[in-house]
């Protein structure tokens, strides 16, 4: 099982959180995976656009 998964399982498994805060922690989690989702397909997409990107995305400390 994903580790996310295993995360939001225990989340909404909790007694220490109100049921508030178990959505908005899943919400969170979930735009968070699809923001590094986006990430690894952008960054795929100019790679193959052109190798150069490969060197930018290093020297910015992204990959």
């Amino acid at each position: 099982m994903p580790k996310y998964k295993k995360l939001k399982e225990g989340i909404q498994k909790s007694n220490k959180l109100t049921q508030e805060e178990k959505a908005n922690s899943v919400k969170k989690i979930e735009e968070w995976i699809k923001e590094d989702k986006a990430f690894g397909l952008l960054y795929d997409e100019l790679a193959e656009y052109n190798i150069a990107f490969k060197e930018i995305f290093k020297e910015l400390g992204l990959v």
